[in-house]
């Protein structure tokens, strides 16, 4: 028997049996070919416990019954090929298990590079050398540790080594040796590490003079190139997402107002659709954001490069002896900047990747949406862009004076306005609630209600009023439908009125705050303003109306583009390469 209140079983007890329901689920999954992730089995199970039309009591012990059920149920999910729901929750486990913060990133990537050059530096530290063989064999080591560490060529490259060596003897000679192994181990663990960076920024510095650099890639070059192309790989996927996102829109308005045409649609999954590119906008915006980071830091990076060298030719000009303190703390300088050269180009490499991974979960469109349906569906329709809406409403604010008792905040009476933490990720919380989960971007200049703490948008300054009248209706019918599309819970970020219901870790997605992106899905929108459909017994063919686009950040991150696997199982990829590694 499985109870998921955790007040009838141990929290422990709890996660073993449902442990148990995920392998099953992913043993049944696998026996119909289809491989299915632990984590989204878990998110699977979550999904269908949920949603109230499959009768599972929250409360309530279940049977065997009741988990054969669930197990079936959740099977015959995850085999649904044609499902735009079940993509969008694909989407959101392999985004979960595969993103994280560029912080996050890059001192994981640190901390990893370090634990792989452990033994390395184990053989160093712990050497006890006496002969003369003995320090000739340590200082090898010492020059394929400075190599490992600095990433500047591989240590079984005969031209590589011989340059790095001739850097290190300059510094280090070999007859240092001996006071070396006399220093602790933490004293001879900090001296590799300044030794690394010094004989880097050497190396750095012969390859600009034209008199070294054997086996260095030319990482300001390399990025300068692969940014733009991510940036505008990105930038055509998203305009995609979001002119599907709008013609998807322009129809489900329309079916709100129709009931009929409601009953009609409904196999169509036209909403479940809507949710898939939302969300795949989102995560595309996510990225974008991080790519647009990375390409500001290279640009400052770059001049700083520039700098240091210049400062170096100066300092050495044609001098044969140059005193250490002039130029050692710029060499490690040096050394320092292109370390961050180097994670800005692994950082580019995973979030191109990332992109390219996401695309297979918008396989369903094409399947269920052929242009030909798309056009019949918005014969008559003018389809607006986000940017469209806004515009049309700039001027509809809220009035305080309406209001006694609610707190109303504007952009330009409320500091940090840009930084408040919109609920349901910026989309107007009385459209969804009120038309079964019609997602229409929030207008901010409406006004934004702050309510119980929390903040709230509008597509109109009606569905503001509406909405304040009595928030708690609405935002429990929110709730409700988000039980029944779990999709929804990651997609508004529903995480807190969701993650105490199932006692299993995994079955929660990592809860991020993405300010940047969430506020204002508009910054980054096309500004044509709509497109028309005219019915199909009017002879214009003018399908588009004219605008310009809203201003892109003209500093571009170049893409170095994915593989074009169709991996749709959550796994960590550590892209670090191996101390071993040639």
């Amino acid at each position: 028997m499985l109870s998921f209140s955790q007040a009838r079983m141990p929290p422990t007890q709890a996660e073993s049996v449902i442990k148990n329901i995920i392998r099953e689920i992913g043993q049944e999954c696998a026996a119909h070919g289809e491989i299915v992730s632990e984590t989204l089995a878990a998110f699977m199970v979550k999904a269908v416990v949920l949603d109230p039309r499959n009768g599972f009591n929250m409360d309530r012990t279940l049977m065997k019954s009741d988990v054969q059920k669930l197990v079936k149920l959740c099977v015959s999910r995850l085999l649904d090929s044609k499902n735009p729901s079940l993509d969008t929750i694909k989407m959101q486990v392999y985004f979960d298990m595969n993103y994280t913060s560029r912080e996050e990133f890059l001192e994981e990537h640190h901390r990893i590079l370090e634990t792989r050059l452990g033994s390395v530096v184990r053989e160093i530290t712990d050497n006890r050398a006496c002969t003369r063989e003995e320090l000739g064999s340590l200082y090898r080591k010492v020059v394929s540790y400075v190599l490992l560490r600095s990433g500047l060529g591989s240590p079984t490259d005969i031209k590589v080594v011989r340059e790095a060596t001739a850097a290190l003897q300059s510094i280090f000679p070999q007859a240092e040796l001996g006071t070396f192994l006399t220093l602790s181990k933490k004293d001879k663990e900090r001296q590799l590490k300044e030794l690394t960076m010094i004989v880097t920024g050497i190396r750095l510095f012969n390859r600009d003079c034209a008199k070294g650099g054997e086996g260095i890639d030319d990482l300001p070059a390399i990025l300068q190139e692969a940014i733009p192309a991510t940036t505008q790989h990105i930038d055509s996927q998203l305009q995609t997402a979001q002119d599907q996102a709008y013609r998807y829109t322009a129809i489900l308005e329309k079916v709100a107002k129709n009931p009929l045409m409601s009953m009609e649609l409904q196999p169509f999954m036209l909403k479940e659709a809507l949710y898939n590119v939302r969300q795949y906008e989102i995560f595309l915006q996510i990225i974008l954001s991080d790519i647009i980071t990375c390409a500001q830091e290279v640009e400052m990076m770059i001049k700083q490069l520039g700098a240091h060298l210049e400062q170096l030719k100066m300092t050495i000009k044609s001098k044969t002896a140059v005193p250490t303190s002039q130029v050692f703390p710029t060499f490690i300088a040096l050394s320092n900047l292109w370390t961050s050269f180097q994670d800005e180009t692994v950082l580019v490499s995973v979030l191109s990747n990332l992109t390219t991974h996401l695309e297979p979960f918008l396989g369903t469109h094409e399947l269920l949406f052929p242009e030909k349906v798309m056009q019949n569906l918005l014969d008559g329709l003018t389809v607006k862009t986000d940017v469209c809406r806004m515009k049309e409403h700039m001027e509809d604010r809220v009035h305080l004076v309406d209001f006694r008792k609610q707190e109303w905040l504007f952009p330009e009476t409320t500091a940090n306005f840009d930084k408040l933490l919109i609920q349901y990720r910026g989309f107007c919380a009385y459209t969804f609630a009120t038309t079964d989960g019609l997602l229409l971007p929030g207008n901010l200049a409406i006004g934004i209600l702050k309510y119980k703490e929390k903040y709230y948008t509008f597509s109109t300054r009606d569905a503001a009023y509406l909405f304040a009248e009595s928030p708690e209706k609405y935002i429990d019918l929110i709730k409700e439908k988000a039980k029944k599309n779990v999709e929804l819970i990651q997609l508004l970020e529903l995480h807190q009125q969701f993650e105490t219901l199932i006692p299993y870790s995994q079955a929660n997605l990592r809860q991020k705050v993405t300010h940047s992106v969430q506020t204002d899905l508009s910054h980054m929108r096309r500004e044509n303003c709509s497109q028309v459909y005219p019915p199909k017994d009017v002879s214009t063919q003018s399908m588009r109306e004219g605008g310009t686009r809203v201003p892109r950040p003209q500093i571009y991150i170049a893409g170095l583009r994915g593989g074009q696997s169709k991996i749709t199982c959550g796994v960590k990829v550590n892209l670090t390469r191996a101390v071993d590694e040639t």
